[in-house]
């Protein structure tokens, strides 16, 4: 057990009635704290040292904690804070706290929050950037007609079955449960993770195995209504592409280890090893003579070939580039078989979260079935993609860094703290993603006509822009709701979340069932996207009243305090934007493209960022302060 978890040992005593297990309350003349006794010019004392109260009937002359010294110690009197009054000056301390390194091993307080999300989101960036960007050549290369939706068909479909197969435990579920394995058991759960890697290895080779025969079956589930994609061609990529589903296993299971160890920066960059090599294949693919045939489909065409097996090989070297980081741990990889008693446990969150992916792809596959009709569903995913980039940018690396810390108070019954890291996750992605959907909104069509007014791809350019902006406020809410259902994953509990997704879906499927009556197919793009959307505030909402059931208050008010001023800045920088997008568009005539496009991206963000954030450091947004203090630092060094 690390340092950090033997502080909360001694603050949560396992004895009967202690606060450790849910007794009661100590009488408030009684409550006393034991601290370090500090010398005048000794070392401050950190609040991880500081004891909790102690239990009623021991009094205050009660042994010391293991660890502690006698002569170390003194009683004080507790001072607890006065009932309805404002605590902003303790949460700012608890803040500050926990965004600061606590010099702890690696229960999670030894590297700083920020610092870890920072480094991830610098790496999450270039990720999201690389790939979007092979997706633009792509579409530039080729449009966004039968070949680009047959083959957005067939590279949807390796992560689809991995989901559905092992993927969503991997990635939602393993990590609470390695954290735990990590701090109970004496080889460092070692042995747990091997005979844990030897069961997803053979059930990825199988499921591979399988989903490659079964490649003209699963074409059929996403295009059997007809549409864009031809379904010879999808299938013809499916068997070139349906190999991924092994490697993404492979590169989830070592992603998930590293993370457990604190270790992020390789997991994070790993994408971006695979963009580059799907660059270099899109490449290779334009300097190839002549074009794809879609009639007949040949699988010895060298578009066909080239594309498929290059899109695969990164997903390759997206998972092997973690093993040298691996390695470094001091993890070895064994085949280790039989069978451990907590792999029960593991297989009943697994079935949990394999009808939670199961749902989810009853709505993929409505969603896609209407797009493929309408000839948008291509553009859905560019849609899709491009508002994913600021949550896997950001609010993907801050819950990535935070589950490992709500792990490991989860399993220390250590609930406040789960309350804690979950409110200060939503607010970190409150004041970051708000303002990024409020501009958004602004830019959207700007935004698309910059991107893909050139090439095959410039007649749909502002089909996206406005799909992206009437999209847009979706951003938080995805975020958010990701960030709960990680929650309901560190405690154990995958049932709620498949609930969750059993809500979600039904409004989606509802509401996109409810599209097959649009004729307009620019509507039918329009409608889904803001389907999608808002089927994640939904998910917030029932999320946010599950939570509280379970855990009590979520420090609501402070969120709150956060969301409306956030909110507040947003829609006035966003109102900003829209304002400089006109004004650009008032003084350059003629028709727009992609130089006007540029322009009004540029000079709209730059203003409505800088309105945004302005009018946050007024409102006193506190979750800014760190960056805000740094930038006055900055300055004042100048």
């Amino acid at each position: 057990m690390n340092r950090d978890s033997d502080a909360e040992a001694r603050r949560h005593p396992a004895g009967p009635g202690g606060p450790g297990a849910g007794g009661p309350t100590p009488p408030a003349d009684d409550r006393t704290r034991q601290i370090p006794r500090v010398e005048p010019g000794g070392p401050p004392v950190s609040r991880q040292q500081v004891a909790q109260p102690v239990p009623a009937g021991t009094g205050p002359h009660r042994a010391p904690q293991p660890g502690w010294h006698a002569a170390e110690t003194q009683p004080i009197p507790a001072v607890l804070p006065e009932p309805g009054l404002d605590q902003a000056a303790e949460q700012a301390a608890e803040q500050t706290r926990v965004l600061r390194p606590t010099g702890g091993g690696g229960g999670g307080g030894g590297k700083s929050l920020l610092r870890a999300s920072g480094s991830m989101a610098i790496a999450t960036l270039i990720s999201r950037i690389t790939g979007f960007g092979w997706k633009i050549l792509l579409a530039l290369i080729i449009g966004f007609g039968v070949e680009n939706d047959s083959f957005t068909v067939a590279n949807n479909l390796p992560n689809s079955v991995f989901e559905l197969l092992i993927g969503g435990v991997l990635t939602s579920v393993i990590v609470p449960v390695l954290v735990r394995a990590q701090k109970s058991d004496s080889d460092g759960g070692e042995s747990y993770i091997q005979r844990l890697l030897t069961l997803s290895a053979v059930m990825l080779l199988v499921g591979t195995a399988l989903a490659v025969v079964a490649a003209p079956v699963l074409v059929w589930l996403y295009v059997r209504d007809g549409g864009n994609a031809n379904p010879e061609l999808a299938t013809a990529f499916a068997y070139l592409l349906l190999p991924q589903i092994l490697f993404y296993g492979i590169s989830a299971l070592m992603s998930a280890i590293l993370q457990a160890k604190q270790i992020f920066s390789p997991p994070a960059w790993a994408p971006v090893v695979n963009n580059l090599v799907v660059i270099g294949t899109i490449c290779v693919y334009y300097a190839l003579p002549g074009e794809l045939t879609i009639n007949p489909v040949r699988m010895t065409d060298a578009h066909l070939m080239t594309l498929g097996i290059g899109v695969t090989l990164g997903v390759v070297a997206q998972a092997f580039i973690q093993v040298p980081a691996l390695r470094r741990t001091g993890f070895r990889f064994r085949w280790r078989w039989g069978w451990d008693p907590r792999l029960n446990e593991f297989g009943g969150l697994a079935l949990w979260m394999l009808a939670y992916v199961g749902v989810s792809q009853i709505g993929l596959m409505v969603m896609s079935g209407v797009g493929t009709r309408a000839v948008v569903w291509s553009m859905y995913n560019y849609v899709w993609m491009l508002l994913q980039l600021p949550y896997g940018v950001i609010g993907f690396s801050v819950m990535t860094a935070i589950l490992p810390r709500m792990s490991g108070a989860a399993a220390d019954h250590d609930y406040p703290k789960v309350v804690s890291d979950l409110s200060l996750g939503n607010r970190l992605s409150t004041v970051t993603l708000l303002p990024i959907s409020g501009v958004m909104s602004a830019i959207g069509l700007p935004l698309a006509l910059a991107l893909f007014s050139v090439g095959k791809s410039s007649g749909d350019a502002g089909q996206i822009g406005i799909a992206l902006a009437v999209s847009a406020f979706g951003v938080l809410p995805y975020a958010i709701t990701m960030m709960q259902m990680r929650v309901f994953y560190a405690l154990k509990d995958a049932r709620t979340p498949t609930l969750i997704m059993v809500v979600m879906t039904v409004v989606k499927v509802g509401l996109a069932l409810l599209c097959g009556l649009i004729e307009d197919p620019e509507m039918v793009l329009y409608a889904l996207v803001f389907i999608n959307s808002f089927s994640f505030v939904v998910g917030w909402v029932v999320g946010e009243v599950w939570l509280r059931h379970r855990l009590g208050r979520l420090e609501g008010r402070v969120f709150l305090t956060t969301l409306g001023k956030t909110l507040l800045a947003s829609v006035l920088g966003g109102l900003a934007t829209w304002g400089v997008v006109l004004g650009v568009d008032a003084l350059i005539p003629g028709e727009a493209g992609s130089g006007t496009g540029w322009l009004q991206l540029l000079a709209g963000t730059i203003v409505g960022f800088a309105i945004t954030f302005g009018l946050m450091a007024l409102l006193r947004v506190r979750e800014l302060e760190p960056a805000i203090g740094k930038l006055n630092a900055m300055l004042g060094r100048r």
